[in-house]
């Protein structure tokens, strides 16, 4: 049967997945807040800033207006970047009290909310009462939006406490590309898809000090050794960080020039500025703010996090990166089975 969804941001993964939904026979308003993109997307079915050389839909309707979008909506999905995550989820509370609807909400947004170190969907439920939705799902996995675009083989895991509800978001979603896993540990899929991110930096980084792939393994599998750490510490399942949203998003952002995180982390190891990469960028680079967040909460929970630490060391102390790296290396011995403890 049809479902009607929102789709709140006009990015590059809110507007593709936009797309697949309503390739998908569902009936969808994307909701943006530029009222050029809007003009653009209505009237040229492109998004040129965020996606080169794509056609969307005719069917897909964008709109400034949120109650329009939300209005009859069986599901919002809120695919916006993380530092505006609370504001919108209190925007789209107003909405649902008027329209008195409960659609299942979404997120597929990858970060830790700064000051309070919460997760995204921590953040859209503290806002919104249970009475005004139906159900909360993560959907997060290895993914990019030029690629889902170009209909490439794509798996991704929908995460919810209630199955129904990542079965129904699953049932959306599912296409010949488009493949979609349902997982009960909302918190290991919302920790593996956000510290990803500063693991991707630093893979960048190695990248642009022509580092080689010994290096850049390295990296990644100790990676994910703290992003396990930190979940753990959190209530995650450790099986969970062996799946999509965690090995599987790590290597796919930590090796794509798609990736802006990775992209930052290049240019930072070839010299440049982050202010000029941010500057540049055009896009945000989740990766920064939210090595910040995990520096901290790490911190608070008396965690071992020397990748996360040094990261933030030279994203918000300039350290020497050359000094950072020395100093991973030459760290006490430690036993590599020593999963979850001191590291």
């Amino acid at each position: 049967m049809t479902k009607k969804i929102a789709v709140l941001g006009a990015g590059s993964w809110g507007s593709i997945l936009a797309s697949v939904l309503v390739e998908n026979g569902n009936q969808v308003m994307l909701w943006t807040n530029s009222e050029e993109q809007a003009k653009e997307l209505n009237e040229k079915h492109t998004n040129e800033h965020y996606i080169h050389d794509y056609t969307y839909p005719k069917e897909l309707i964008t709109t400034l207006d949120l109650k329009e979008a939300v209005t009859g909506a069986d599901f919002v999905l809120f695919a916006i970047p993380t530092k505006v995550i609370r504001p919108v989820a209190q925007q789209l509370l107003e909405v649902l009290k008027e329209l008195s609807i409960k659609p299942i909400l979404i997120h597929a947004s990858k970060g830790l909310e700064l000051g309070t170190h919460k997760r995204l969907s921590q953040v859209i439920t503290e806002e919104i009462p249970e009475e005004y939705r139906s159900g909360m799902v993560v959907f997060s996995g290895p993914s990019h939006a030029e690629e889902v675009a170009n209909k490439d083989i794509t798996l991704i895991t929908a995460a919810s406490e209630n199955l129904d509800n990542a079965h129904a978001v699953q049932k959306i979603f599912m296409n010949k590309y488009l493949r979609i896993y349902t997982n009960t540990d909302v918190i290991g899929v919302e920790v593996g898809g956000a510290f990803k991110n500063i693991i991707a930096i630093g893979a960048g980084i190695l990248h642009g000090l022509k580092y080689g792939d010994d290096a850049k393994a390295a990296l990644m599998t100790r990676g994910l050794a703290e992003i396990s750490r930190l979940g753990v510490a959190l209530g995650a399942d450790p099986s969970t960080f062996m799946g999509l949203s965690g090995v599987g998003d790590l290597i796919v952002t930590c090796t794509s020039v798609h990736s802006r995180n990775w992209r930052c982390g290049n240019q930072l190891g070839e010299g440049k500025k982050l202010d000029d990469i941010i500057q540049n960028m055009g896009m945000v680079i989740e990766g920064i703010n939210t090595c910040k967040a995990a520096y901290e909460l790490g911190n608070q929970l008396n965690l071992t996090l020397p990748i996360c630490h040094a990261m933030y060391d030279v994203l918000y102390n300039d350290a020497n990166i050359p000094e950072e790296i020395e100093k991973l290396m030459t760290r006490p011995g430690k036993s590599e089975m020593e999963k979850y403890d001191e590291c």
